[in-house]
């Protein structure tokens, strides 16, 4: 009932045609629906936050890679290069050393920390045919990616600021997490001693300041730094990590980063790697399975469908699809020549919250009758109050549970 893998095909939210390869993924206009508004949501929590947004190539030279210390510890992950005027490229497996770039751009005071930049950047990494799931693990898909630089004093704060807009956003889709990690200094590392204790120390003591209960991962961070990570259960028992903070001491280190401090003296900043959502794919089939494909009016791809008992009111359903759609409604319509039981049963298959039906009554009087998936008839309206409803419901975010007929 839960598999995001049956209900992605059943309601043509997400494709993986063997044609385009395993672990590649295409979106259909729902499922790209249904991203759109997710990114749309995220842009605006991080423009509250204090965000600003960058936009990286696909593909770095290998000098890049070699800089940044992927191609020496990551490689495993990584494709084979692509030649192009005799130089090799690689698809980027992860956004950041695009972004440490950008920081290097210009000369930068201690004035301008912390800066906070972000990305929906897509990212390409090697996984074997045996551990592709659907959405949850895949070849190509775009990441959720931030990168913070400030100074060392400032990094508590900055992490707990991290922290409190995971669990601000995890709440507006109602999602808890099954359990957090704090993962520490793997085998396979860069960076001093001194570095990863106070990187440890700072997502420690940031978890244990905001009264967080995690679980210590020792030996599992990544080779630039230690993190935390965010866990969710899926459908099957298993669990997905989605949201990550991670400490880099030495990845400034590597690209010789500075900011000037107050005495005019050369310094280096600390980073922070962060993924709020994580992979936009996952997390899409993270809120497959969480909703059951019950998506909440806010995020369905399709708000409502207006459907017609004969042809006779075809003109008027036209009038009211026009009003739902410049009130900002996701609407369509069915005006097959099906009964109109066998139309709503196929509108409740496909999960689409509100139905309106009308006939011939509701043409002489100028409204609909409304009915809510889960909840049944709510009887007849005006066009007014639909939209009325249905655009505060939208405003407010409401989750299922809480949906009710006033």
């Amino acid at each position: 009932k839960r598999d995001h893998r049956k209900l992605g095909k059943e309601l043509d939210l997400f494709l993986t045609p063997d044609e385009i390869g395993g672990g590649l993924v295409i979106l259909p206009p729902k499922g790209g629906r249904i991203r759109s508004i997710v990114e749309d949501f995220w842009r605006q929590e991080h423009f509250a936050n204090g965000y600003e947004l960058l936009y990286t190539p696909h593909i770095g030279l290998s000098k890049l890679w070699e800089i940044s210390g992927h191609l020496g510890h990551y490689k495993e992950n990584m494709y084979s290069p692509i030649v192009i005027d005799e130089q090799e490229f690689y698809l980027k497996p992860m956004n950041c050393p695009f972004h440490l770039m950008a920081y290097k751009s210009k000369t930068r005071s201690y004035r301008e920390l912390p800066l906070r930049w972000a990305e929906q950047g897509t990212v390409y990494r090697y996984e074997k045919s045996g551990v592709l799931h659907g959405l949850m693990r895949v070849r190509g898909f775009t990441q959720d990616d931030a990168h913070i630089f400030c100074t060392p004093q400032q990094l508590k704060e900055e992490i707990k600021g991290c922290i409190r807009i995971v669990f601000e956003l995890y709440k507006v889709f109602g999602i808890e997490f099954d359990h957090i990690e704090l993962s520490t200094r793997p085998a396979k590392s860069i960076g001093t001693d001194e570095m990863w204790r106070h990187g440890e120390q700072s997502l420690q003591t940031a978890l244990e300041e905001m009264q967080i209960d995690y679980k210590l991962n020792p030996g599992d961070g990544a080779f630039y730094g230690p993190k935390v990570d965010f866990h969710i259960g899926d459908a099957i028992g298993r669990t997905w990590q989605l949201s990550t903070i991670q400490v880099d001491f030495a990845m400034p280190e590597s690209f010789d980063m500075t900011y000037i401090d107050a005495e005019s003296q050369r310094q280096r900043p600390v980073m922070v790697h962060r993924a709020i959502t994580g992979s936009l794919e996952r997390f899409l089939g993270i809120l497959v399975e969480h909703f059951a494909g019950d998506f909440p009016l806010w995020l369905a791809p399709e708000q409502v469908r207006v459907l017609t008992i004969t042809d006779a009111q075809k003109d008027y359903a036209r009038e009211v699809l026009t009003k739902l759609k410049t009130a900002g409604l996701r609407a369509s319509y069915d005006f097959g020549p099906e009964k109109v039981g066998a139309k709503i049963r196929r509108a409740e298959l496909m999960k689409i919250p509100y139905i309106a039906v009308i006939g011939n009554r509701e043409v002489e009087t100028g409204e609909v009758s409304l009915r809510r998936r889960l909840l049944g008839d709510l009887g007849t309206v005006t066009i007014e109050k639909m939209i009325t409803r249905l655009t505060g419901e939208v405003a407010e975010c409401t989750l299922p549970a809480e949906v009710a007929w006033e």
